[in-house]
């Protein structure tokens, strides 16, 4: 049973955590729109729970044209309004004017580097860095972050990008004895 699985203590009993702890969390991820997904779905769980981020994944998904940055890029002002009042996602107007910001900024990524991939994984040279407790890995989050923000990505502080990095295997911070973990 999944339940009977060794995992970090921040998954616990909480059965939503548990796929996401499993088959996410801590595993390399290079899919462009699934690094822009994650992202994204950091930045709104500012100041938030990640439960409840993990429970409106689906409305953040239906709400932002599943993450097609393309889309969401020419999202107008009449639909960005729209969206605060869309109880899917959080209605917060600087997050969702973030995603749209970022957007943009992931596709001028892209252009200029042939994928956002390729960007953010070079801040780690290419392959997961193992921890928890990496000074490098703390060094590449607080890069990612001025890299983003000097490209105009919002809501990508240090501690987003490196909630960011966890999430899309860039670190690998599973605890000692989780079956995850690093060996």
């Amino acid at each position: 049973m999944a339940g009977e699985r060794k995992r970090c203590k921040w998954a616990g009993t909480n059965e939503l955590f548990f796929d996401y702890h499993d088959r996410e969390w801590g595993v390399p991820e290079h899919d462009d729109r699934r690094l822009f997904e994650m992202l994204n779905l950091e930045g709104a769980q500012a100041g938030l729970s990640w439960a409840t981020i993990l429970r409106k994944r689906e409305g953040y998904r239906r709400a932002f044209a599943n993450f097609d940055a393309a889309k969401v890029a020419r999202f107008s002002a009449a639909k960005r309004e729209a969206l605060m009042q869309n109880e899917g996602i959080v209605r917060n107007r600087a997050k969702i004017e973030a995603v749209v910001a970022n957007a943009r900024a992931f596709l001028a990524v892209r252009d200029e580097l042939g994928s956002f991939d390729a960007f953010v994984w070079g801040l780690v040279e290419g392959a997961p860095l193992r921890g928890p407790g990496n000074r490098k890995a703390v060094a590449a989050s607080e890069a990612m972050s001025k890299a983003l923000r000097a490209r105009g990505f919002k809501f990508v502080g240090p501690t987003i990008c490196y909630a960011f990095m966890q999430a899309t295997g860039m670190v690998n911070d599973h605890e000692r004895g989780c079956f995850a973990a690093p060996r």
